[in-house]
């Protein structure tokens, strides 16, 4: 691993000068300071956050909240989190908030009282503006769905865009009537996933109405079963698109025990075993990987800005991006491509 000593070695300086570099001291050369930097970048060097949060009397740790670690979306991203904040000497302490919106306010409020040295957090609630006067003290990074009544950090995928990706690549396989699959409707992500699909419905001429909005706000299963007891109905979809991966899954189940191998389907995020499944499975993949690797990158500047304190020359330091939106895309294994069941 690399240290400040060895940064000093490769830039022909002294540990101490690497240290105020780091610390943006006023009386280093322009000449020095672009040399060590140009050591710090070669060698990747990442700065011993543990120290400083020894220093700082708080425990050396990130908190990582999440509905439920035992989701693979989540679980993946989490494995990435850890991944590279181990670059920084960072250990994770994990919470998992569940997806009752009410449980959220207290499960990260004790998470916060631990004196961590910042927060990685998967929402669940409504609005997360009670989180203001912890964010003053604590670094925070939202992920996979920006906070609602607090200006923060986040890290997203292109919600809305995969959405409608997801509506076009079914219309262009002649359906025009597709269900749409998830919820609950509260939460950010769900939203505008539900407003892409929208969008796509209106700007294709696509059939519409409340019928085909089985988003059942308590849970994916009961979602599903709106979607099934449609299937029965004197004008059924023949399509649908599942908003999220256990919605994706439940109805996986529903089709296979109603034997119906003829709907198009197309799930955001990837499924568990999905190339396995006949059909295999259409997906919009949202690389939680990727997204836990850039939460991690935001968090570690967000600290590193916080333990720097105000810049001694009083310029200005470097802002870390306040909203960062990841692209999406569509892989098509099969579900996705199937035609309606009338033109075969």
């Amino acid at each position: 691993m690399t240290t400040m000593r060895d940064v000093a070695r490769v830039a022909g300086v002294s540990a101490k000068t690497v240290s105020r570099v780091f610390n943006d001291d006023p009386h280093v050369t322009p000449e020095t300071r672009e040399r060590v930097q140009w050591a710090m970048r070669r060698l990747d060097y990442v700065p011993n956050l543990l120290a400083r949060s020894f220093r700082a009397g708080t425990d050396a740790a990130i908190g990582l909240a999440f509905p439920d670690i035992g989701d693979p979306f989540f679980a993946a991203m989490a494995s990435s989190i850890e991944e590279s904040l181990a670059r920084a000497h960072m250990a994770v302490v994990v919470t998992s908030l569940g997806y009752d919106p009410a449980r959220e306010p207290a499960a990260l409020e004790t998470l916060l009282r631990r004196q961590i040295s910042g927060l990685i957090v998967a929402s669940i609630g409504p609005n997360q503006a009670y989180l203001q006067t912890w964010l003053q003290r604590t670094p925070m990074v939202f992920v996979d769905r920006a906070p609602r009544g607090l200006a923060a950090v986040s890290v997203v995928e292109d919600d809305f865009g995969g959405a409608r990706q997801a509506v076009e690549h079914l219309a262009r396989h002649g359906h025009r009537r597709i269900a749409l699959l998830g919820g609950p409707a509260y939460a950010g992500t769900i939203q505008r996933r539900m407003d892409g699909y929208s969008a796509a419905v209106s700007e294709l001429g696509l059939d519409s109405g409340p019928e085909l909005l089985c988003t059942e706000p308590q849970s994916s299963q009961g979602s599903v079963a709106e979607f099934v007891n449609l299937l029965a109905s004197e004008h059924p979809p023949t399509a649908a698109f599942s908003m999220t991966i256990i919605a994706t899954m439940a109805l996986v189940r529903a089709l296979q025990q109603a034997d119906r191998t003829d709907l198009a389907v197309v799930g955001f995020g990837d499924v568990p075993m999905a190339e396995a499944l006949s059909p295999a499975i259409t997906v919009i993949d949202q690389n939680p990987a990727e997204l836990g690797r850039v939460a991690a990158d935001r968090l570690t500047a967000l600290m590193l800005a916080a333990s720097a304190g105000p810049s001694p020359t009083g310029a200005p330091r470097a802002k870390v991006r306040r909203r960062t939106v990841l692209p999406v895309q569509l892989i098509a294994r099969g579900s996705g491509e199937l035609p309606p069941p009338s033109s075969t």
